[in-house]
């Protein structure tokens, strides 16, 4: 009965070390959630090169298995509450959801090598550069920049029928940060 005893607490102790070891965070990495193309969610533990290389390695909780992903690859990430959309290869902070998406690039995926099979395959990543803020209509797939010389062109076209958001934005004098409210008017408008 004792020998019994004793290989249960060994066992115990196995599936206590085991669980612990999955839910430890690796030096450099960050628990996150990765959307992958095909629509399925994952919980990882990544570490985040988004910025340098448009790029992160992620280490499954569940298998253990590391992989590399580049902006191509996913549909989303999310890290310490915030989402990241990825759009075009590159990946994108989301500051206001819904059916109009107010975006801020946060990596520049163009001229990046990537691979098909043998084939080596640059990117041309999307327009802008880092820290640029962007208008995405998830419905049409289109992503607009916005900058000061296009500003008021912006705002009319992809704000109209909301006359409160278009109202907002225009009190934002161009200072596109300030944005945020009149999206989340918009995408609230009846």
């Amino acid at each position: 009965m004792r020998i019994f005893s004793i290989l249960i607490t060994i066992v115990y102790l196995v599936i206590c070390a085991t669980a612990s070891a999955q839910n430890n965070l690796p030096k450099g990495f960050k628990k996150a959630a990765i959307t992958l193309l095909n629509g399925s969610t994952q919980t990882v533990f990544i570490k985040d090169n988004i910025r340098s290389n448009a790029s992160l390695t992620a280490i499954n909780t569940a298998t253990g298995k590391k992989e590399n992903f580049d902006g191509s690859n996913l549909i989303s990430v999310e890290i310490d509450n915030e989402k990241l959309l990825c759009i075009q290869g590159d990946f994108f902070k989301v500051i206001s959801n819904g059916n109009l998406n107010f975006l801020q690039k946060y990596s520049d995926a163009s001229g990046k090598i990537s691979y098909n099979g043998a084939v080596a395959v640059s990117s041309n990543g999307t327009e802008g550069k880092i820290g640029d803020y962007f208008f995405y209509i998830a419905s049409s797939k289109e992503l607009k920049q916005i900058t000061s010389k296009n500003f008021n062109l912006i705002i009319d076209e992809t704000l109209s029928g909301c006359a409160s958001a278009q109202t907002k934005a225009k009190l934002c004098k161009g200072n596109i940060a300030d944005l945020k409210i009149a999206v989340e008017l918009f995408n609230n408008c009846k």
